[in-house]
């Protein structure tokens, strides 16, 4: 992906070696017995030949189905999910009886025995408080599915579009590297005709080498996009074969109503809520521990020196003398009131997200159609015009290197819009784990 960046760093790396490989022409031009138009061996460097894909051709859907059953996270996601139903049928269980047995006196005529079962009785909803408490904490576990997903998702489209835009710079680097290849040709052609020196091919070569370097990286990057997407599903880049997309189609940007009316249903908001629910509902539990619970007996009183049976009644309510619960209930009142902020606080970064990727879309649409209409064409026709000027003797090689880097340049610059659409379309369906806006090679 970042074999066709064209950084300041980078550009001035390749004029040095640019200047090396005309130097190291020109001392060979200049030390050699034979012909002037034999040129160094290592500055003929043919293109790199392609490595055939061993993989089955795949589609963003085939992509997106492997990811959804394999994929770990997600995996680990949905199991969370389903633990919460232990937690929610445990929330139901009421308080086990206790079973006491007690004896006075160890003198067998006067021994008392007494066998009991022992009931807390809880009150002040504290079951339901504590049913409630669990069905949040499961609501929102599978809201983490979702939004698990929607980042799945995310990640799923944007590597497919890596790949395609891999695919994409070869074909570009395959054709810069023939453009490369026909100037070097016309240029050989001119200096055996004797209307050019020797340093325009040497000129013409190092190009065309450069071109078969930028071709080769572009090539690698294929096999690195494989690698990540592959590895969403834990698969080998052995299978996954070419992409079958359309790289070059773009979507509308949402409106701003639009927007607003998905964000409530954010997962990030719903996940949220749910925080907030949690919170209200451990604050209930607290509040319902203040009534205290009472503890009812029933049992059996054998008195050996009566000999007689007696029924044994009873009930015990602990004191709140030193422990209120207070500290608890405070402690879950200030929760309640953070997980209302949070609530603002993550509308409002979400809001700002959300627009930050629709103007990122939009901008780069604009651009897009700017690059179509006017840049890339220009540039090209300047391209043709500095090729068939220099076969005709009007320009020199330089002219037509310095087009060939504005048609390349603007090329890259296409590819580099293309990729930030889609990214920014993917971003937005992942904020709002919508798929209105899903990725137009499939729609999935």
């Amino acid at each position: 992906m970042a074999t066709l960046a064209h950084a300041p760093g980078g550009a001035r790396t390749q004029r040095k070696i640019s200047l090396a490989w005309i130097a190291l022409a020109l001392a060979s031009v200049a030390s050699a017995t034979t012909s002037a138009t034999d040129l160094p061996p290592a500055l003929v460097t043919p293109a790199p030949k392609h490595t055939a894909q061993t993989g089955t051709p795949m589609t963003l859907a085939d992509a997106w189905n492997r990811a959804l059953a394999a994929n770990p996270g997600l995996k680990a996601a949905r199991f969370g999910a389903a633990a919460t139903e232990g937690a929610l049928l445990q929330s139901q269980a009421r308080p086990n009886p206790e079973l006491a047995f007690s004896q006075e006196d160890t003198r067998s005529e006067n021994r008392s025995s007494t066998v009991q079962i022992n009931q807390v009785i809880e009150l002040g909803g504290k079951r339901a408080a504590r049913v409630r408490l669990a069905e949040s904490e499961k609501a929102a576990a599978h809201s983490a599915v979702a939004e698990t997903q929607a980042l799945l998702r995310y990640q799923v489209v944007n590597g497919f579009n890596e790949l395609l835009l891999a695919q994409q710079r070869v074909q570009f680097a395959s054709k810069t590297h023939d453009l490369a290849a026909q100037a070097s040709d016309a240029a050989r052609k001119r200096v055996q005709a004797g209307k050019v020196p020797p340093l325009e091919a040497s000129r013409a070569q190092v190009a065309q080498a450069h071109a078969a370097l930028e071709l080769q990286q572009a090539r690698s990057s294929v096999v690195v996009a494989q690698q990540n997407l592959a590895a969403l599903w834990g698969g080998r880049t052995t299978d996954i074969g070419t992409a079958i997309g359309d790289f070059t189609a773009t979507a509308e940007a949402p409106t701003a109503d639009q927007l607003d009316a998905l964000l409530d249903t954010a997962p990030a908001m719903v996940q949220a809520r749910h925080a907030l629910e949690q919170s209200q509902a451990a604050s209930a539990i607290e509040r319902a521990r203040r009534l205290q619970d009472p503890t009812v007996s029933l049992g059996v009183k054998r008195a050996n020196e009566v000999g007689r049976n007696q029924v044994v009644l009873g009930i015990s309510i602990p004191l709140p003398l030193f422990d209120s619960n207070a500290g608890n209930q405070l402690q879950a009142l200030r929760k309640v009131d953070q997980a209302e902020q949070k609530l603002q606080e993550q509308r409002l970064q979400l809001q700002a997200q959300v627009f930050t990727a629709r103007q990122q879309l939009i901008s780069s649409n604009q651009q897009l159609s700017l690059l179509q209409s006017q840049v890339l064409p220009t540039a090209q026709s300047a391209y043709d015009i500095a090729v068939r000027g220099f076969s005709l003797g009007k320009f020199s090689f330089l002219d037509v290197l310095e087009a060939q880097r504005t048609l390349i340049e603007s090329q890259r610059q296409l590819l580099d819009q293309w990729m930030a659409s889609h990214k920014a379309r993917a971003e937005i369906d992942r904020l709002l784990g919508t798929e209105s806006l899903a990725d137009t090679h499939t729609g999935i």
